[in-house]
């Protein structure tokens, strides 16, 4: 029997991840009554702190930074004397020598040779000469890099940095990739400020020091969640599996939890899980043409491998990029840098980072076998000996990235179309608009969309079978919300 829950001036959120927790914040705040669902144990999404045996890691490395001073003080009121300063010191590994992050350009001419800092150079001066003379549109990534940054710097590490990342040939990669700041980009401006500006500075992404909580990411979830719970509900393993639509509105949500199934039926509905898994719950079916679209969008998949080290500390750094395709991670850091809390004394943690997708040989292989390979590699490049290795932990997060292939802002446009049309659906977040925002971009997303709620008022915020219902949208509201 499935039970039926109806808050007709309630706010229900689909996604406990960062932007569905800030907006469930600010409406709580606010005095509406908020109720969150999240399929995982924990919130967060892929911002999210592990525990294990006294061992802190998160689902890769993720700074707070912003320059948007309403987003900084949210943060900093929300968390208090939990935030540490971080001072940012990061290496690319590339052709078995370390290079600094952001490029410093005596350290990147004497690392790459002479010769080939003068092909570059050579190759951005005709590059940018060609553009002059005949301006071309750049559809891909190749496109893109190649016509900014010259053939020579795209196969000595654009090339395989974003292929290992990404999983398709650049040439399937969106040039609009570039505009949404994903880490391909940040290393393309600390490549360009190396060779062809006095100083990367100004870039937001390439700051000297971040902010980071002691006890790591995941506390910032952690922290609004109970700021939630004050008033409203987040209610963790339960997932969201219908989406109801009346009309042009949604009528409620059937979830899934450890107290069986329920539905949820009223007020104005948040989505920030992902764009392609809204659009496959809904009932009735949206139309072909949207289903069509939302089945060509795909996400990036990430295997975390965190190997636990009786050690003070394995390396000096925030982060170490690796765009060699010899070694199967793509990006490691050491949390101990970031804050010593997050190992016992005496120990630190290391974490890889294995860019996937669901069902290729690094999703399916075991944990053993990951856990192996990774020691393995890290022995290899000298950071660790096997046996100072205490423990491993493997962690799988699906849908991690959006994957920017080309054509897919034209297949966004058109799901945006059609759900923009509901009167009480909001989508928003990194899944939830399939954008790469950065952490603070979540969190303005989140409270953005509870701003735009609360302008509404009480207006509108009951459930109704308008006069554009069909008689199959009748019967799916009748199903759920009136039992």
């Amino acid at each position: 029997m499935i039970s039926s829950v109806d808050e007709p001036n309630g706010v229900t959120i689909l996604g406990g991840g960062l932007t569905g927790l800030s907006a469930g914040r600010v409406l709580a705040a606010a005095g509406i009554p908020v109720r969150v669902f999240e399929a995982d144990a924990e919130v967060g999404g892929l911002s999210r702190t592990i525990e294990r045996k006294g061992f802190r890691f998160d689902l890769g490395g993720h700074r707070f930074f912003t320059k948007d001073e309403r987003i900084d003080g949210f943060v900093r009121e929300l968390m208090g004397d939990e935030l540490v300063w971080v001072h940012r010191t990061s290496k690319i590994y590339m052709r078995r020598k370390y290079f600094d992050y952001p490029l410093k350009p005596m350290n990147a001419m004497f690392g790459l040779g002479i010769p080939t800092t003068m092909r570059i150079m050579a190759d951005y001066g005709v590059e940018k000469m060609r553009r002059m003379v005949l301006p071309k549109e750049s559809v891909s990534l190749e496109d893109w890099v190649v016509s900014n940054f010259g053939k020579t710097m795209f196969d000595i590490y654009f090339k395989e940095y974003s292929e290992k990342v990404w999983g398709i040939d650049c040439s399937r990669i969106s040039a609009e990739w570039v505009a949404q700041r994903i880490k391909g980009l940040s290393l393309a401006k600390a490549v360009r400020s190396a060779f062809f500006k006095v100083s990367g500075r100004d870039l937001p992404t390439l700051v000297d020091r971040f902010l980071y909580p002691r006890l790591g990411i995941g506390r910032i979830s952690e922290r609004l969640k109970e700021e939630i719970e004050k008033s409203g509900e987040v209610l963790t393993h339960t997932s969201v599996t219908r989406v109801v639509r009346s009309g042009w509105r949604i009528a409620g949500v059937e979830v899934s939890g450890r107290e069986g199934r329920k539905t949820f039926c009223g007020g104005e509905f948040v989505s920030s899980m992902p764009l392609t898994s809204l659009v496959r719950m809904m009932s009735p079916a949206p139309p072909a043409g949207v289903l069509e679209a939302a089945s060509k969008l795909r996400f990036r998949d990430l295997v975390v491998v965190a190997v636990m080290v009786d050690k003070k500390r394995v390396t000096d750094q925030t982060w170490i990029y690796i765009p060699e395709q010899s070694i199967p991670f793509g990006r490691i850091h050491e949390p101990t840098n970031w804050s010593g809390m997050m190992a016992p004394e005496g120990k630190t943690i290391v974490v890889t980072e294995f860019f996937s997708f669901r069902g290729d040989p690094v999703w399916n292989s075991d944990d053993s076998t990951l856990s192996e390979v990774t020691v393995g590699n890290l022995e290899r490049l000298g950071f660790l000996k096997a046996a100072e290795v205490i423990d491993t932990a493997v962690v799988r997060a699906a849908k991690a990235y959006p994957l920017f292939e080309v054509g897919y802002k034209e297949l966004c446009d058109e799901l945006y179309d059609y759900l923009g049309r509901f009167e009480n659906l909001h989508i928003a977040g990194r899944g939830g608009m399939f954008r790469y925002y950065n952490m603070d971009h979540a969190i303005e997303s989140g409270i953005d969309t509870a701003e735009k709620i609360l302008r509404k008022g009480g207006e509108g915020r009951g459930i109704s079978v308008g006069t554009e219902t069909n008689e199959e949208d009748a019967d799916a509201y009748e199903e759920i919300c009136q039992p």
